[in-house]
């Protein structure tokens, strides 16, 4: 279903949080569960990834992951600072030891000068703390722009759980 390069990622985030004992969590906006899709296409996959949130629509960030409205009021659903307290609240609700949260303009259309098509954030939380990311793809189209943003939240992951 995913490329190859994307499912040796998968297979490779989960033999290493496996071997740490760790459990890991997604919320994913513009992917709409691709993570989770790539991390649960790999057999054997329930005792590491337990959580997967899509959390499309402002309101499920509200609802779901207890993002504070005035925090997407403020920044935007696509901002650093809405990835953030996506993964902190994806790590929360589902008492993993990381989570990882992604939010973006996959495109075609919904991008603007400050936030184009192609812009993804990206947000990792663990016990240490919340760090975020940001991509620039371009306008590579909708579903490479997705496919980019799962192999650099698997790439995260993969950063955390080594």
């Amino acid at each position: 279903m995913f490329p190859s390069d994307i499912d040796d990622l998968a297979t490779a985030v989960l033999a290493a949080a496996r071997a740490r004992g760790w459990t890991v969590a997604a919320a994913e906006s513009c992917t709409g569960g691709l993570v989770a899709g790539a991390l649960t296409g790999i057999a054997g996959s329930s005792d590491v990834f337990g959580f997967g949130f899509v959390t499309y629509a402002n309101a499920a960030k509200i609802k779901v992951l207890g993002v504070d409205a005035s925090v997407i009021a403020a920044h935007g659903a696509v901002s650093g600072e809405t990835a953030r307290a996506m993964a902190e609240g994806a790590r929360a609700v589902s008492g993993a030891d990381v989570a990882v949260a992604l939010t973006g303009v996959a495109g075609p259309g919904g991008g603007s000068p400050n936030k184009p098509v192609g812009l993804v954030w990206f947000g990792l939380a663990t016990a240490v703390g919340v760090t975020t990311r940001e991509e620039r793809y371009g306008d590579l189209g909708r579903e490479q722009v997705r496919l980019a943003a799962v192999r650099t939240a698997l790439g995260l992951l993969m950063e955390a759980v080594s």
